[in-house]
């Protein structure tokens, strides 16, 4: 992230008039798909990036790439970004207002990672343990799979982790034979 602090500060803004015209949930929508975009698109990140190109030709193309996708607030914070030189901290700023809102829902972020792919059901009883065990009532759960787990399963959300998975316990096991005092070291 380029200036994490000035990319919240501009999501901090754009959520408060989002909430002021009580427009929340239309902003949080199209900051998904503006991060959406500039996820998939290296090219426009590199336009908005670009000190080459003026300030009217960028806002011309965003104003293409957008055309009927975003809202008019967002139109305007686009081209306010635009025109105060500020239009390379877009990816940031997505990411940051996509952060504030779910901390403002009081959505967790809970990132499950498996050795092989759970059922709907399976993650339903593990998103149920999580809310009960640490008071969440809103999550929302990314899962991934990692084969290098053997099994069992990683589970994070913040700066919790819970490691439950074989790979972790085969590397305990390894430590302790590493340190075990009566196995006689020959040298």
């Amino acid at each position: 992230m380029r200036n994490p602090r000035l990319a919240a500060r501009y999501a901090k803004s754009l959520m408060g008039i989002s909430l002021e015209k009580n427009q929340l949930e239309q902003e949080y929508a199209d900051m998904q798909w503006l991060h959406a975009v500039c996820a998939s698109s290296h090219d426009f990140v590199n336009l908005l990036r670009s000190p080459i190109i003026k300030a009217d030709k960028k806002q011309k193309i965003v104003a293409a790439v957008t055309d009927c996708n975003i809202s008019p607030l967002t139109t305007a914070f686009l081209n306010l970004m635009i025109s105060k030189g500020r239009e390379e901290v877009l990816p940031e700023i997505t990411t940051a207002f996509i952060d504030q809102y779910k901390a403002h829902k009081n959505i967790h972020v809970v990132k499950l990672t498996s050795a092989a792919p759970l059922t709907d059901e399976v993650k339903n009883k593990i998103v149920e343990q999580v809310k009960k065990a640490g008071n969440m009532p809103n999550i929302e759960l990314q899962t991934s799979v990692d084969e290098s787990l053997i099994g069992g399963f990683v589970l994070q959300t913040g700066d919790k982790l819970i490691d439950a998975s074989i790979a972790y316990d085969l590397k305990h096991i390894a430590r302790q034979f590493d340190n075990n005092d009566f196995i006689y070291k020959v040298r």
